[in-house]
């Protein structure tokens, strides 16, 4: 039984490591073809990041608990990382006009970066004429 057990961590450590591969070529494939920086963040953030997560749970498979629970600690600082790296890049990307904006689907940051329109007509105005210094 023992043997059967260990061919068959072996097998799981054999896939995990290998579709974690596959990812993180997925995503350096991505990374080069893909047109924008919009879709370029994607694949680097979301393939590579899946790529990674399955190759340290294949390694953890394979190593003794005190260096699965590193690769654990590992794993938790991307997670926690790549989204807002990301999240930086883009928003720079967009400001730095490096993003074509006719090409998203949404926009949410168009109308928190606009630039400010000229005010209302009653802002700054009580209504008596007076916020016009007369």
């Amino acid at each position: 039984m023992n043997g059967l057990l260990q061919t068959a961590l072996e097998a799981a450590t054999a896939f995990l490591l290998l579709c974690g591969a596959v990812f993180c070529l997925l995503g350096g494939v991505g990374l080069v073809r893909f047109p924008d920086t919009v879709t370029r963040l994607q694949a680097a953030a979301k393939a590579q990041n899946l790529g990674l997560l399955l190759i340290l749970i294949g390694a953890a498979l394979r190593v003794p608990l005190p260096y699965a629970g590193l690769l654990l600690l590992i794993a938790v600082f991307q997670l926690t990382t790549v989204p807002v790296l990301g999240q930086i890049v883009g928003r720079i990307a967009y400001r730095t006009g490096a993003v074509e904006r006719h090409t998203l689907t949404v926009d949410e940051l168009a109308e928190r970066l606009a630039p400010p329109d000229a005010p209302d007509a009653g802002e700054g105005d009580d209504g008596g004429g007076r916020g016009r210094g007369t």
